[in-house]
This record gives C-alpha cells, structure tokens and sequence, in this order.
C-alpha cells in the first residue's frame, strides 16, 4: 500500500474523528465538566487515537521516512498537544483543513468564511476552557466567549471581556492574526466580484451600443448599395436609349443617301 492510498482511506473516518472531538470537547468545555471523569473525555481521546494512528501510517508508508518525518514536524507537535487539553483543537483544525479544505479550495468566499466560523468557535472554546475556573477571570460562560471571539477576530476590540490567561492571549493573538488575514481575503473578494460585476455591465453596454453602430453602418451600406443600384440602372436605361436612338439615325442616314449619277459615254 502507498502513503496516498493511505491517505485516500483514511481521509473520512480521520474527518469523522475529528468532528466527534469536537462535539465532545464542546460538551466538555461548555458543560464545565471535570477533565478525569467524564465520558467527553473518553471520546476526545479516542479521536486523537485515530488521529495517532493516521500518523502513524502515513510515517509507516513513507517512501524516504525520515525525509518525511523531519518535514512533518509539525505533525508531530500537533499530535503532543492534546496533553495540553487547551491546545487539542489545534488537531481538529488541522484535520479539517487538510480533509475538507482542498475540497473548498476552489471556492474561495466559502472556504474563508468556514474557515472564520471555525476559528471563532474554536478560539471561543479554548478560551473558555483556560479562563472560566480562573480567578479573577470576566470569560465565564460560551456566550462571553464567542462574543470575545468576534470582537478579536474582527479586531474590534471593546475591552469588555479579555483573557487572563497565557494560553488566552495566545489564541487571542492568533484570533487577531487570522482576523486580518480573513477580513483581507473578504474583502478582496467582494471588490473583485465588484469590479468584475462593473466590467461585465460596461462590457454589455460598449457591445449594445457596437452593435448599435454596426447595425446603423449596414443600414447606411444597404441604402448606398441600393441607391448606386438605382442610378446604375438609370445609366443603363439611359445608354439603352442613346444606342438605339444612334442606330435609328444611322439608319435614316442610309435610307437618305443619293443614287451615284450614270457617266457619259
């Protein structure tokens, strides 16, 4: 078996995988349930296995391993943090970008704003997850984390609600990045369906009014070849009657001619 043939068969359970750690985290984070004892925690875990196992296998069919495992590092990374409970969405981000990205690629408006909406939630529900049993903390409920999410990513900004944590100011930061680069992209993309809406107008009109002219030009043609007609015709009529008037003459003239006198003998 290839490492593609690989990828190719665990593409949907890995996407499978990670939908339920997001579920479960969800319920686990949202819930405020204990970490060690719940049935949330079980199915996060499970999910990473699978995910462990996809890495795994691809390591495993590699054709140069080490070449592939020291430019996957990240990979690697990525698969560490679910020590840090925090951090484990990072994996799921990862599994949906490189499962149903490519299959959103060509759409580029619908691909950012999936990718906006999950970097919202996500970053709502990590930073619930770090600030809502720490002191002092103002993140307490889902509610207070997605509207921190919003006003980061769009880098508003109101001050109302702001983490307290490390790991908070590191999603916070990242929310701020990703808000700029998406809001870019947005943006972008809605001047370039502008300008292209404003070309295709333009476009319409310069043909409607080409047509216009080209239709006045094969008029104004049709009525010079019909006029040069006309006046051809009239010339030949003309010519018609100067040569059989010529000819009536010259017939006249030969009718009127004298008889030669006889000589005398």
């Amino acid at each position: 078996m290839t490492q593609e043939r690989w990828r190719q068969l665990t593409e949907w359970p890995t996407l499978a995988a990670a939908l339920v750690f997001l579920t479960a985290y969800s319920i686990q984070v949202i819930a405020n349930l204990p970490p060690d004892r719940d049935w949330a925690e079980v199915l996060v875990w499970t999910s990473w296995l699978v995910f462990l196992i996809d890495y795994a296998g691809q390591l495993w069919l590699a054709p140069h391993r080490w070449r592939w495992f020291a430019r996957n590092l990240h990979e690697l990374a990525i698969l560490a943090l679910p020590a840090l409970r925090p951090l484990r969405l990072v994996t799921f981000l990862r599994v949906v970008h490189n499962k149903a990205g490519a299959a959103l690629s060509g759409r580029l408006l619908i691909y950012v704003v999936a990718a906006a909406v999950t970097l919202v939630y996500c970053g709502a529900l990590t930073v619930e997850d770090v600030e809502q049993n720490m002191p002092g903390a103002n993140i307490r409920s889902f509610g207070d984390a997605i509207w921190w999410a919003l006003e980061t990513i769009t880098t508003v900004g109101y001050g109302d609600h702001y983490p307290v944590t490390v790991i908070g100011r590191l999603v916070a930061a990242a929310l701020m990045i990703s808000g700029i680069a998406v809001l870019g992209v947005v943006t972008a993309s809605i001047a370039a369906w502008l300008v292209e809406s404003v070309s295709a107008q333009t476009s319409a009109k310069l043909e409607a009014e080409l047509e216009a002219e080209v239709d006045e030009v094969e008029a104004e043609v049709e009525a010079l070849d019909e006029s040069l007609a006309a006046k051809v015709q009239t010339l030949t009529d003309q010519v018609a009657r100067l040569a059989a008037a010529l000819e009536a003459r010259e017939a006249a003239d030969a009718d009127t001619v004298p008889a030669p006198r006889p000589e005398r003998a």
